[in-house]
């Protein structure tokens, strides 16, 4: 492992106190000669000691500004160890779709916690930088994704618009944009206008062309519309990349007109790719639109970290603060952490903030982990236990007492002394608030890492 260089004769710059040059007896009584021991009253004379002492004492605490750790929602950690393989094949996908070759969109799938929405975050960056068109949503349940669709493809034509020689087709395409944004559909979009209220409004200062992605039908207009954005990027040279996270959650119709439109353009080659994320299910919920859709996508499964790309993800940014971890803390943070990412920032963050100098033992993990571990109880787990009814969590409870692996729906109904019928409503409430999926026919998981030993842990 590297540290940070040292320059003879010179202390290396080290967080909190760490590095600091050493003092001498001669210097600790120079400091208390400038003590008021005559001082009046017991508060001054505490405050002289402490105004005496202060420079002399050294904290090797580490410095918790400098923290490098991030364990956020889908905030990208200071080192994204472990995906280089699949920022790899994103990279070729860019370049094949921008040379007019055949490829397939891409989905990423995973449990709550391993960095989907982090990775596809990256992509986006690479498309960036490769001048392609972009715009992302985030799907929620039970809502219509033709709005944000139309908002996302806004954004990809504004970031194309500039360098666009025919302003004309600019202005054509964003008028099927607003068409499509503004046409009343079966599943209420646009209702207000058909009442005679105000139209929606997507800010595109064009009038809509009328008889192009404007039928009402998604299926239909998501085709045409995606054909003449992509038209758009032919003209360029580029593509256009639309990122959907929580693709779980968008509405069996849509996802079945999202997959037509998808197929259209794999026959026709406009280069126009979706880039979607969602939980382990979402190739079911895929397939259940069109049954094309497992040769529609290719699918990446991310997972948690290898040992050696944990330990990168914690030892690189340290590397870069002067920080040095042990090989046996190191272990310990692997551990408890399982590899996922998130915990790994998570325990990261709270064990350098407790470390009282570098390098970062074993032991400093052992004193940090339970304040760790309370953190995610409020907020990473805690938060999901809350949404659920008392249904709900007897339900979530009987999974844990069975284990952590996948469990058999009627082992839940024999645990819970109920027949598996009678806990349909509850199952399925669960998977559309997230918390669970149905990783096989007859099966259910829940969507969090660990969420099964927190359970456990909770208060009947």
């Amino acid at each position: 492992m590297t540290t940070a260089a040292h320059v003879p004769g010179r202390t290396a710059p080290r967080p909190g106190g760490v590095g600091r040059a050493p003092h001498s007896p001669f210097d600790d009584r120079m400091a208390l000669r400038r003590v008021d021991w005559d001082a009046p009253s017991s508060a001054a004379f505490y405050r002289s000691l402490e105004a005496a002492l202060e420079p002399r004492i050294e904290s090797d605490g580490m410095d918790p500004v400098r923290n490098p750790y991030a364990p956020g929602a889908g905030q990208r950690p200071p080192e994204l160890a472990g995906r280089e393989r699949e920022l790899r094949q994103f990279e070729v996908v860019l370049e094949r779709v921008a040379r007019g070759r055949p490829e397939r969109s891409t989905v990423l799938t995973g449990l709550r916690g391993v960095g989907k929405t982090v990775l596809l975050n990256a992509f986006r960056s690479m498309a960036i930088q490769r001048l392609w068109g972009t715009g992302k949503i985030e799907a929620r349940p039970e809502q219509s994704i033709r709005r944000p669709v139309a908002a996302a493809l806004h954004m990809a034509l504004r970031e194309l618009a500039p360098r666009h020689r025919a302003p004309d087709r600019i202005e054509h395409v964003l008028g099927v944009l607003k068409a499509f944004a503004q046409a009343k559909s079966d599943d209420g979009a646009g209702a207000k206008a058909a009442k005679g209220g105000p139209r929606w409004q997507p800010g595109i200062d064009v009038p809509a062309v009328r008889g192009r992605a404007d039928s009402g039908d998604l299926e239909i207009d998501l085709m045409e519309l995606f054909v003449d954005a992509a038209s758009i990027a032919t003209d360029l040279g580029v593509g256009i990349a639309l990122f959907i996270d929580e693709m779980q959650d968008i509405t069996p119709d849509d996802i079945s007109a999202l997959c037509t439109a998808c197929h259209e353009l794999s026959q026709n080659g406009g280069p126009l790719i979706v880039v979607g994320a969602g939980l382990p299910h979402l190739p079911a919920v895929l397939s259940a639109g069109k049954s094309y859709s497992e040769r529609l996508f290719s699918y990446t499964r991310i997972d948690r970290l290898s040992r050696s790309a944990a330990d990168y993800a914690l030892t690189a940014p340290a590397d870069e603060e002067g920080v040095d971890f042990g090989p046996e803390a190191l272990e310990a943070l692997y551990r408890v952490s399982d590899g996922f990412p998130f915990f790994v920032q998570a325990y990261g963050k709270v064990t350098w903030d407790h470390a009282l100098r570098s390098p970062i033992t074993a032991e400093d993990v052992e004193i940090a982990a339970p304040e760790a571990e309370e953190e995610l109880a409020v907020g990473f787990f805690g938060s999901r236990y809350e949404r659920a009814t008392p249904a709900e969590r007897d339900y979530m409870r009987a999974m844990a007492s069975l284990g952590d692996e996948p469990v058999q729906t009627t082992d839940v109904a024999t645990s819970l002394g109920r027949r598996p019928s009678s806990l349909s409503p509850a199952r399925d409430s669960l998977i559309k608030k997230g918390l669970v999926y149905s990783a096989e026919r007859g099966t259910i998981a829940f969507t969090v890492p660990h969420f099964g030993r927190f359970l456990r842990r909770q208060p009947d």
